[in-house]
């Protein structure tokens, strides 16, 4: 056995362990189709460790990368391919996704990849021809619009952040047909399974935490109205946010109030996931305050003050900032407390309904309205048999 097939067969062998691989064709795709050959360069090692690799970088800022393999099982997983089934997968990267759903849908499905790159397009032409991997269409294109050359598809999957659910997908969804994808929902990113109902609805059979790189062309994810503050500081505001004045938060920052203390517990995965997404789905204003030395705290702003919380071991201290600020750190303690109440749900216990168009009228924090569609999130059980399951680090 070769230095590659043992590093391949250690991190098949990690995963299954985890419960990140469940099934026996996920779990054989993985065996079958080496990441090694799709990473030329890199050493074996860093094909096959757990980590994202960047492989394009635009101005500094990476566009591309090889997803990290826990999550992309973890989302071959939500997506339930069967053999003969047609798939369109909307951002090709390296190829190493499409080659493993082509072994998944076998000889007689397909594979469609997009990418708007045409580099990436033809780098991943080449890797899949070294790996050895047919029945996976490349196309160069604007993802944004699909590829209805090829609908309608049973399963449509993004390996890349979206901040909208764009019609053209839902068009191209054969009845019954999945769409999973890396949504935005305010600040937090979440890997949503939906599944589409007779009446035009999607339904989502599953949500993880997740962190992709972000859509660019037509259906580019804008970035937030962060606010860079003295120190090296960042209030971090999720797309769509109002507008909030620079001085004046800085000042409210230099004004801290005696710390309300809340006794749940905050850990450092619940800024994003947990308590972080159970904030923005509950206040309008929940933003992430990111300090000079990567520190984060969640924040909750408002036009009076605002208040912080950071992560800690026991009982979480809310600290206000500004005249208004006690009163909205005792905001922030109380949705503390309903988090903590309904049993610290974190991504996979919301239930996500997907309908077209403009939302309903009404202050409901819970529906996040996107650009063609409107999301209704209501938390509950999980449905998803592997919701148990931790997704592990999710900046991909």
């Amino acid at each position: 056995m070769s230095v590659a097939d043992r590093a391949r067969a250690g991190l098949v062998d990690a995963l299954v362990a985890s419960g990140r691989i469940r099934s026996a064709a996920v779990e054989q795709a993985f065996r079958d189709v080496p990441r090694h050959l799709f990473l030329p360069g890199r050493t074996v090692e860093a094909a096959y460790a757990d980590g994202a690799v960047a492989v394009q970088h635009v101005e500094g800022v990476a566009t591309s990368s090889a997803s990290q393999p826990s999550m992309v099982a973890i989302m071959l997983e939500q997506l339930d391919l069967q053999p003969g089934a047609r798939v369109l997968e909307i951002g090709a990267g390296t190829g190493w996704n499409a080659g493993l759903m082509a072994r998944l849908v076998g000889p007689s499905g397909a594979v469609v990849s997009v990418d708007i790159d045409e580099g990436l397009v033809g780098t991943a032409r080449e890797h899949l021809a070294a790996a050895g991997v047919a029945g996976v269409e490349l196309v160069t294109g604007d993802g944004a619009l699909g590829h209805p050359a090829g609908a309608p598809y049973d399963r449509i999957v993004l390996t890349v952040g979206s901040a909208d659910v764009r019609p053209e997908w839902v068009a191209q969804l054969a009845p019954g047909g999945r769409l999973l994808l890396p949504l935005g929902l305010r600040g937090s990113q979440v890997s949503v399974a939906l599944d589409l109902g007779p009446d035009g609805v999607l339904r989502s059979r599953s949500v993880r935490s997740c962190g992709f790189i972000r859509m660019r062309g037509a259906a580019a994810v804008p970035g937030g109205a962060g606010v860079d503050l003295p120190g090296g500081r960042r209030l971090e505001l999720p797309p769509g946010a109002a507008p909030v004045d620079a001085a004046a938060v800085a000042a409210a920052l230099d004004e801290p109030g005696p710390p309300v203390v809340s006794p749940v517990e905050l850990g450092t995965v619940d800024l994003w996931d947990g308590f972080g997404l159970w904030l923005a789905l509950s206040e309008p204003g929940t933003a992430r305050l990111v300090g000079g030395a990567s520190e984060v705290h969640l924040a909750l702003v408002d036009p009076a003050g605002l208040a912080t919380a950071a992560p800690c071991r026991g009982p979480t201290s809310v600290v206000p900032h500004g005249p208004g600020g006690q009163a909205v750190a005792g905001r922030l303690c109380a949705a503390l407390a309903a988090w903590a109440d309904a049993g610290r749900p974190d991504a996979p216990c919301w239930h996500l309904t997907v309908h077209p168009g403009a939302p309903p009228p009404g202050p409901d924090p819970r529906v996040v309205a996107l650009p063609n569609a409107w999301v209704a999130c209501d938390p509950g059980p999980p449905v998803d048999p592997a919701a148990t399951i931790p997704a592990g680090p999710v900046r991909t």
